[in-house]
C-alpha cells in the first residue's frame, strides 16, 4: 500500500514538472520545482503517518526489529570526505554523493502491557539523562588529562578536583536534584559506558576510597550498585539500543513515535557540550 502511494505521488510530481517544462520559462520552472518538491515529501510523511494508525497491538520485540531492520538496510555515508565529488554533464555541473536514508517513523498507537511499560520509562528517563552522561564523558577526559598533564600530586590534585566539584554543584545540582532514583540509577549506568570507568572508581580516583565506599552505602539503599559494570550485550543492551540511535541522529523520531511529542530539551551550558 505504502509503495502504491509512492508510485501516485511521483507520477504526480512528474506530470507536474512536464507541463512545466513546456509552459514555463526556466527560472519560474526552478522556483516552482523548489515549492512542489516539499509538498510532495510532506503528502508522503502525511500519508504514511495515517497508515501506521491501523495497526492497533504489536509485540515490543518484533518492533524493535523491525526497526534494527529498517536501520540497517537504510544505512550509509557521505562519500568524497572533505569535498564533494561531481559530474559535469551537458555543461551542467552536478554535485554526486551517498547520503544515510531519512527515516520516517510511525506514530505507533499506545500499547500496553509489563513490557511496554517499562520501555516507555527506558525512553523516557534515557532523554532525560544521557546528555548528562556525556557531560561527565568530557569532564572526565579533561580532569585526567589536567592532571597527567600537570603532573598533579595529592595536594594540588584535591585543590583542582574541588574546584571542579564546587562549580558543577553549582551549575547542575538543581537538575540532579529532580531525577528520580530509576534516571539517577540509569545515569550512573551511562556514566560507567561513556567515561569507561564506573562512577565507584570515579569517586575512588578523584576523592578517596571512603568516600567511593560511602557512596556506594548509599547507592546500596536505593537499590543501585555503583561497582557494577555496564553490560551492552546483557542487562543494559535495551540503553546501548538507546545509545546507538542516538548517535545516529534516530533517537528523537524514535521518541515522537511513542509519545507523539519530541523529547524534553536539556539546557546544558556551551563550556560542558
Amino acid at each position: 500500500m505504502k509503495e502504491n502511494i509512492v508510485i501516485v505521488l511521483w507520477n504526480k510530481f512528474i506530470y507536474f514538472a512536464v507541463i512545466c517544462n513546456e509552459n514555463m520559462e526556466r527560472p519560474r520552472l526552478k522556483i516552482f520545482m523548489y515549492c512542489l518538491v516539499p509538498a510532495v515529501l510532506l503528502s508522503l510523511a502525511g500519508e504514511t503517518g495515517c497508515l501506521a494508525q491501523k495497526k492497533e497491538r504489536i509485540r515490543l520485540d518484533e518492533w524493535k526489529a523491525g526497526i534494527a531492520e529498517g536501520t540497517a538496510r537504510d544505512s550509509g555515508e557521505v562519500t568524497g570526505g572533505e569535498y564533494l565529488p561531481y559530474i559535469i554533464e551537458g555543461g551542467d555541473t552536478v554535485y554526486v554523493a551517498s547520503l544515510p536514508a531519512a527515516r520516517v517513523y510511525q506514530r505507533l498507537p499506545r500499547q500496553k502491557g509489563r513490557e511496554w511499560r517499562q520501555y516507555y520509562r527506558l525512553v523516557y528517563n534515557f532523554s532525560k539523562v544521557y546528555p548528562y552522561a556525556l557531560v561527565a564523558r568530557k569532564l572526565v577526559h579533561e580532569a585526567d588529562s589536567t592532571i597527567a598533564a600537570d603532573n598533579l600530586r595529592r595536594g594540588k590534585k584535591d585543590k583542582y578536583i574541588n574546584t571542579v566539584q564546587k562549580e558543577l554543584f553549582e551549575v547542575f545540582e538543581q537538575p540532579m536534584r529532580n531525577l528520580t532514583v530509576s534516571q539517577g540509577a540509569l545515569l550512573m549506568r551511562l556514566i560507567d559506558r561513556e567515561a569507561g570507568k564506573s562512577s565507584f572508581n570515579i569517586i575512588r580516583d578523584y576523592k578517596n576510597r571512603m568516600a567511593a565506599g560511602f557512596w556506594q552505602g548509599i547507592a546500596k539503599m536505593f537499590g543501585t550498585d555503583l561497582k557494577k559494570p555496564y553490560d551492552p550485550e546483557g542487562e543494559d543492551k535495551p540503553t546501548e539500543e538507546l545509545v546507538q540511535m542516538w548517535e545516529a541522529g534516530q533517537f528523537e523520531g524514535l521518541y515522537y513515535s511513542l509519545f507523539w511529542q519530541y523529547p524534553p530539551t536539556i539546557e546544558i551550558p556551551s563550556k560542558y557540550r
